[in-house]
């Protein structure tokens, strides 16, 4: 039981671990140890380097610039109720003040100092509680002093439920940060939040997605706590910085766990105290490519903060443009090319550009499919997988199928973007080889003999050790030149775009390798081993990706359509939950766990194939004996919609005696063969009238019918 105890670690004022360190480092690399850490240098059993000890996790820390005052977020452990005449409290997560060095307790105290039971690992057996005033560390794995300073209290504590002390911060999942103290009078009066704001403590929680402002006495006791924008939507706030300028910066790690999360990003938090601007979502259009006359339906998704009436300016990118006091407009394209669209969204006072949205007039890019034969949700190891590449283009002859690129990769969930890459370069090269037979490029070069110019495969081989030849040659195409191959001047091409050029240069790099980037595989087969070889894992992803360009013509360019189709592990977890109802998250042991209520309640798990899907295997956990059971159904779109299958947990007395302990529950499915992708919704009740102990939720597998 080594690993178990933080006596040897955060407890032990001899060990670095579990602590807050404050030291002076010096220019040669050096550090020296200020005045005012926990422990004098010299003394023995302990380092001079602590100034807090008793943390447990410090996630963030924060020093106020003023009053020197340390703040930190402290994660705390995942018991969810108090056993007190055994072990001690429930876990707490806390937000702390140190105004000077000093103990905060863990692991013999939590929260406002509630006390841990010594126990005896040997025997099973719990001892007396610590106390705050003298906490000793007896433990035979502490190698520093045993009276340790008295230990002192957290600022704000919270458990998963609702906080009878700190109401305002809610319950649920726990990951307690504490930001910066704000102090107006350090930043520009021009960019730096109101007055209200001077003195104020920032914390914020990761799983709570909230941001609260908290109120200090003049000595810098606790007053109180309010909300801070509470109609937005954080998406898992990491961390957050004041700028020099008095904004915030905050950064969002997403709302998936351990993966890669589109709604991640940096966000900056600015204050306006007059007119806002207006706010634009999203500029759509119906159609981004088609041939002559192209007419394009576009729209904006615009918001004004203040319900000011909104007016829009568009421009095609044709040298036209038009006013309108309606988000939506029609345009017709008559001439072959590329155009951005684009809008300017005013209040009359103030205005917001859209990102552009580029529309190719002349050409109608093929739409490729990927059908998948049996489940389209989920690859099942060692179960082969049946596909079919299919591909429409009204415009173009389909029978050539050198233009079409197809690849499968099986990664972990957080690689995803990286293993499109592979893909995208397969895909540009194509684009490039059709772009260059539009072009006049072919009166010059050919393939592997000299004409005029020298062959795309010389150019390939001259540069391929070259690490801005990507640059240097798109360049070339662009701006043309002479005198590197021989007198010939080559013509310049100023109406190809930048990322038309890339795509000429990747193709002709690619010769380099002798042809083709790798690969591609049929257009129609069948991938004997979905993981391709790897280890199997529960966030791995089959990712099959294709995509095909036309031939395009004189002028015309060419155009690709592609798709990506992902077969995720027929095992789930519950990162990615929606429509908690009565569920609460937690982690443990780096588990994503759900928190079964003691009441009905479900949650969803979205746009599930159930085609081929014969039962369903949920993973449960408990720490201690239940004492009664829960009744599951499994239905579908909504919690009271189709039900197409139940099952029940059965009270179990935990045989083997460890925590946590699993217990799977098989619910048999009635098939479903509809063809739709369905919103699966995990709906659930206590079986007994007494409420029992806490029950979690781990994963789910699903399992073909026989």
């Amino acid at each position: 039981r080594r690993q178990y105890n933080a006596l040897r670690s955060s407890g032990n004022a001899n060990d670095l671990r579990g602590k807050i360190l404050r030291i002076k480092v010096n220019e040669d690399g050096s550090y020296d140890i200020p005045d005012g850490n926990l422990y004098p240098e010299g003394r023995v059993g302990t380092r001079p380097e602590i100034y807090v000890q008793g943390n447990r996790n410090p996630y963030r820390i924060s020093i106020d610039r003023k009053t020197g005052y340390l703040y930190w977020g402290e994660v705390g452990p995942d018991a969810n109720s108090d056993s007190m005449a055994t072990r001690g409290p429930r876990g707490y997560d806390e937000v702390n003040q140190a105004r000077e060095a000093g103990n905060f307790g863990w692991p013999m105290f939590v929260g406002d100092n509630y006390p841990y039971r010594r126990f005896d690992y040997a025997t099973g057996e719990p001892g007396e509680a610590f106390n705050p005033e003298t906490p000793v560390n007896d433990s035979r794995l502490n190698t520093g002093i045993r009276e340790l300073p008295p230990a002192k209290p957290a600022f704000i504590w919270y458990p998963y439920a609702q906080s009878p002390e700190f109401p305002e911060v809610g319950s649920g999942g726990r990951n307690a940060m504490a930001g910066p103290v704000y102090y107006t009078d350090m930043y520009p009066e021009s960019t730096r939040l109101p007055d209200y704001f001077d003195e104020k403590l920032i914390i914020y929680d990761w799983v709570r997605g909230w941001i609260k402002l908290v109120t200090m006495w003049p000595n810098g006791d606790y007053s109180k706590m309010e909300s801070f924008m509470p109609e937005t939507d954080f998406n898992a706030l990491i961390d957050m910085e004041v700028g020099p300028e008095g904004r915030l910066y905050l950064l969002e790690y997403g709302s998936g766990w351990f993966t890669q999360n589109d709604d991640s990003g940096l966000s900056i938090i600015e204050f306006n105290p007059g007119n806002r601007k207006p706010v634009v979502q999203e500029l759509l259009v119906d159609r981004t490519s088609g041939t002559l006359p192209l007419t394009v339906q576009a729209s904006v998704e615009a918001t004004d903060p203040e319900d000011d009436d909104l007016s829009y300016r568009w421009t095609f990118g044709d040298g036209t443009s038009e006013e309108t006091t309606n988000p939506q407009v029609e345009h017709t394209f008559r001439e072959v090319g590329d155009y951005d669209i684009t809008v300017e969204v005013t209040d009359g006072e103030l205005s917001t550009a859209s990102t552009p949205v580029s529309v190719y007039a002349g050409n109608a890019a093929p739409e490729v499919s990927i059908n998948i034969e049996g489940n389209s949700s989920f690859y099942f190891p060692g179960v082969p997988v049946k596909y079919e590449v299919e591909i429409s283009d009204k415009d173009s002859d389909v029978s050539d199928m050198t233009s079409l690129v197809v690849s499968a990769d099986y990664v972990e969930g957080s690689d995803m973007a990286e293993a499109s890459q592979g893909h995208q370069v397969m895909t540009e090269a194509t684009r490039g080889k059709n772009l260059i037979e539009t072009l006049d490029c072919q009166a010059c070069h050919k393939l592997d003999s000299e004409s005029i110019g020298p062959s795309y495969m010389a150019i390939a081989k001259q540069y391929q050790d070259s690490s801005d030849a990507a640059l240097y040659l798109m360049n070339k195409i662009i701006q043309g030149g002479a005198g590197v191959w021989g007198e010939t001047a080559m013509p310049a091409h100023l109406d190809i775009s930048d990322a038309d050029a890339r795509r000429i240069v990747t193709w002709i790099q690619s010769l380099a390798g002798g042809g083709r980037v790798q690969e591609s595989m049929p257009a129609e087969g069948v991938i004997e081993d979905p993981t391709l070889g790897k280890q199997v894992t529960q966030s791995g992803v089959l990712i099959l990706s294709a995509s095909y360009t036309d031939q395009g013509g004189p002028n015309i360019k060419p155009l690709t359509g592609n798709t990506t189709h992902y077969l995720r592990n027929s095992t789930m977890s519950f990162t990615n939950a929606q429509n908690l109802e009565g569920y609460t998250t937690m982690t443990y042991q780096g588990n994503f766990l759900l928190m079964v209520p003691q009441e009905p309640g479900s949650f969803s798990l979205n746009r599930i194939d159930m085609n081929g899907i014969g039962s369903a295997r949920l993973m449960t956990a408990f720490m201690q004996p239940l004492e009664s059971g829960y009744n599951f159904e499994l239905r579908l779109d909504s919690p009271d919609g189709k039900l197409v299958g139940e099952g029940a947990f059965e009270p179990n007395s935990n045989p083997s005696g460890e925590a946590p302990f699993f217990q799977p529950v098989t619910i048999d499915i009635d098939p479903v063969t509809d063809g739709q992708l369905h919103d699966l919704y995990i709906v659930s009740e206590p079986a007994g009238a007494e409420k029992s102990g806490t029950l979690v939720l781990n994963s789910i597998t699903f399992m073909l019918a026989n």
